[in-house]
């Protein structure tokens, strides 16, 4: 993959992290990735998990892809309030629901503005299918779904998942090709992560 030389791979986990036989761990040695860490993995807070990828974003001056799971997905969606200017592209496989830790209200309600592609599963504890397609549509995400494969985790026997990395081609296809800008692109909206904010900007998703 072309990108690989000029941008940073960074690995979002969900709770608990991604243990030493799951896809993402796989990908980060593969791809030379740096994997967010939280303080407390445990304790799903989305404010100090999203801080924590924007810390891991900022200090490069390469563009990033961020390669997401779980609750970490919902991570880094919420902080391209801070570093969508960085950003090119997301791969966001399995969402927790954002129901389920009461913070629908506090992620985009519309366009990303980014390439992006999520990976939705019909035996996902965590998140029903018709959810991730409605997550899909409000992102403009292309949406992936791939059958019974609980939440695409090394308990549903995602391993090495070496066909997913197919998966950041199609993104790095997204990037090259010319694409409409989406109504409301967040990264259009008035204060929205410009390059010198220092704090998250007031507005509304």
């Amino acid at each position: 993959m072309s990108w690989q030389t000029n941008l940073r791979y960074l690995i979002v986990p969900g709770l608990r992290s991604s243990g030493p036989g799951h896809w993402q761990t796989h990908w980060e040695s593969a791809l030379g990735a740096t994997r967010v860490e939280q303080l407390d993995w445990d304790t799903p807070d989305l404010e100090r998990w999203s801080a924590r990828v924007v810390a891991a974003v900022n200090p490069d001056p390469r563009p990033a892809v961020l390669i997401a799971h779980s609750f970490g997905t919902l991570a880094a969606v919420h902080a391209l309030r801070r570093v969508a200017p960085k950003i090119r592209g997301l791969l966001l496989v399995a969402p927790a629901a954002p129901e389920k830790f009461g913070i629908t209200r506090l992620l985009p309600q519309l366009p990303l503005g980014i390439p992006s592609i999520l990976v939705g599963s019909q035996s996902d504890p965590w998140l029903s299918l018709s959810r991730a397609r409605a997550l899909a549509a409000t992102w403009d995400s292309e949406f992936l779904n791939l059958g019974d494969a609980g939440h695409v985790n090394t308990d549903s026997g995602y391993g090495p998942w070496a066909d997913g990395l197919k998966l950041l081609e199609r993104l790095e296809a997204k990037q090259e090709t010319p694409r409409a800008v989406p109504r409301r692109s967040p990264a259009l909206v008035p204060g929205f992560a410009k390059p010198a904010l220092t704090q998250a900007a007031s507005f509304a998703w």
